[in-house]
């Protein structure tokens, strides 16, 4: 932030040393002929008019006034091509959409005009060239250096520029190469312009520039045509990369990523709507998540609220038209809002925003696009849900909620391999089994045991909870993993279970009693405990050992009790 102000305040202190001084300096020595003012003003308005009509090319919007200024310069010279030169650079500024700000876009643009003006302009007069000839070889050969000089410094400043701001792009990029191709289609155009205007006056400008306008507006409609199909092509590519995510977070940071990208913005938003309220899920600012935090808002605040509300999609061109639903939330430079609602089942669960500091940044069929885009991310969530599901489900005990036997031997092999790779220090291997769990069902019934399997699984939580992965091993069996935990640890730690387990009270319902209803009973654990690498460098063998702690060690000495693997 700080470089990006200090470049800022240098740009305008050059700005304001240079080209106001220069301008008048060149006025003195190169004071402008205009015969006939009327023709001057045409020559003005007909570039303007050219200004507001860019082409696409190349997938960029180019502005072919170049023919303009160069049959300006021939006509009138230096200081008039300089005047319209800087008129061009607002007028481009305004239409193209960058992520650099305005306050540091227009000094520099302004000083690399006035440079390649005064530059260029000098070469055809040091050349020999003079203003306001009519003959041919010399308005072609001097007009050539003229336009040649004019590309060649250009392309010069703005490499020389993005060297000092940590740039590093060719100097003979594509758009450079763009450049110089069209200068050349482009200067036939200008010298015609230049002598017809001269023997028929404004009449010329309306016979070419007629012609001129057709064409424009003729590549214009096919162009925008193109561009929404590029832009389809771009949705679908993001709802194939959205389709391979399994996880809903995955899923929300690759969306908001991708159509900021997308559409070039500096701001996008996902907004979550239930039960009345609505919360922000992900902020994309300044080409990256944020982790800021905003509180919850009323369903019906803000630009998100009426999206809403009306259940449509909207196009806000200027701060002047969501000015009534400002929340504080977006940023102060925000101009341009897209928003679109994200409908599952025909009922709106969130809002897509995207903000961009320019005015009129977004063209109508890209609101289209969103929608399609929104739909997209709806399909992608619900699948990445489904699949959640369905993954906890095949990793999971369906009674005790605990990692099952598949989950369990899976984490094991890769605890061993991230031992056996030095990532892993040691790893200690509980395992429990309740001692006459088989009397328990007897007495009081399955479901009973069902309750006190559930209870204890509740308990495993509570004492280990982040430390290791609880996984029921079957039946009354259950095994904890404990990474970086050594033998002597893991035997406290299964000991202060065993004695918080002796104590508890569990509830049940006893289902075969003469006396139903709920009862406390009380269980005892048997626990064996073996430790890698000390007992063994492999997954099975780590589990037998435990196995065998827990049935030689505990079991037959008589239960309700810890004991640690020994070779």
């Amino acid at each position: 932030m700080g470089e990006k102000f200090n470049r800022k305040i240098v740009l305008w202190c050059l700005w304001a040393l240079i080209v106001p001084a220069g301008l008048v300096i060149v006025y003195r020595f190169f004071p402008p002929s205009v015969a006939d003012p009327w023709n001057l003003m045409a020559y003005i308005l007909f570039f303007i008019l050219m200004s507001l009509m860019p082409m696409n090319i190349n997938g960029a919007s180019t502005f072919l006034v170049q023919w303009v200024t160069v049959a300006l310069f021939l006509k009138y010279g230096l200081f008039i091509e300089m005047l319209v030169s800087q008129l061009s650079m607002l007028i481009v500024l305004y239409r193209i959409r960058t992520n650099e700000e305005q306050s540091v876009r227009i000094p520099f643009n302004s000083l690399m005009f006035f440079f390649v003006s005064l530059i260029a302009g000098l070469a055809f007069i040091g050349a020999g060239g003079q203003i306001g000839t009519l003959e041919m070889s010399h308005v072609i050969l001097y007009g050539l250096i003229f336009q040649v000089l004019s590309v060649l410094i250009n392309q010069i400043i703005y490499h020389l520029y993005d060297y000092t701001t940590g740039g590093r792009s060719k100097f003979f990029s594509v758009d450079a190469i763009w450049d110089f191709a069209l200068m050349f289609v482009i200067f036939p155009f200008a010298v015609a312009l230049y002598l017809f205007e001269s023997h028929i006056g404004i009449p010329a400008l309306v016979l070419l520039g007629v012609p001129f306008f057709i064409m424009a507006a003729v590549m214009k409609k096919f162009t925008s045509s193109e561009q929404v199909n590029i832009d389809l092509k771009r949705a679908g590519d993001i709802g194939h990369q959205l389709a391979d995510r399994l996880e809903a977070n995955e899923v929300l940071d690759q969306f908001v990523v991708e159509v900021a990208k997308m559409f070039k913005v500096e701001y996008a938003y996902i907004v979550d709507y239930r039960d009345g309220q609505q919360q922000m899920l992900r902020l994309y600012e300044n080409n990256q998540l944020q982790p800021r935090e905003i509180e919850s808002l009323p369903y019906n605040r803000g630009v998100a609220g009426h999206v809403i509300v009306t259940n449509d999609s909207f196009i806000f061109d200027e701060k002047s038209q969501w000015a009534d639903y400002v929340t504080g939330n977006l940023p102060e430079d925000t101009e341009s809002l897209m928003a679109t609602p994200i409908a599952r089942n025909n009922k709106t669960e969130g809002v897509l925003i995207l903000a961009s500091k320019k005015k009129y940044a977004f063209a109508k069929h890209q609101l289209q696009i969103l929608e399609i885009l929104s739909t997209y991310f709806a399909v992608s969530v619900e699948k990445a849900g489904y699949m959640q599901k369905v993954i906890a489900k095949s990793e999971r005990c369906g009674l005790t909620k605990l990692y099952n036997y598949r989950y369990l031997d899976e984490s094991l092999e890769s605890c061993i391999k991230e031992m056996n790779e030095g990532r892993l220090e040691q790893l200690s291997l509980v395992m429990m089994d309740i001692d006459h769990f088989k009397s328990i069902n007897d007495r009081y019934g399955h479901q009973s045991g069902n309750d006190i399997l559930v209870q204890l699984a509740d308990i495993l939580r509570e004492e280990f909870g982040d430390e290791g992965t609880i996984a029921r091993y079957g039946g009354e069996e259950f095994v904890i993993l404990l990474p970086n935990y050594s033998k002597d640890i893991a035997v406290l730690l299964a000991e202060n279970l065993r004695k918080r387990i002796e104590k508890h009270d569990f509830m049940i319902e006893n289902d075969l009693g003469e006396d139903r209803g709920q009862q406390i009973v009380h269980i005892t654990l048997s626990i064996g405990v073996s430790t890698a690498p000390d007992d063994s460098d492999e997954g099975m063998s780590l589990i037998r050992n435990a196995d065998r702690a827990l049935y030689i060690g505990a079991k037959q000495a008589g239960r309700n009790k810890v004991a640690a693997y020994s070779k």
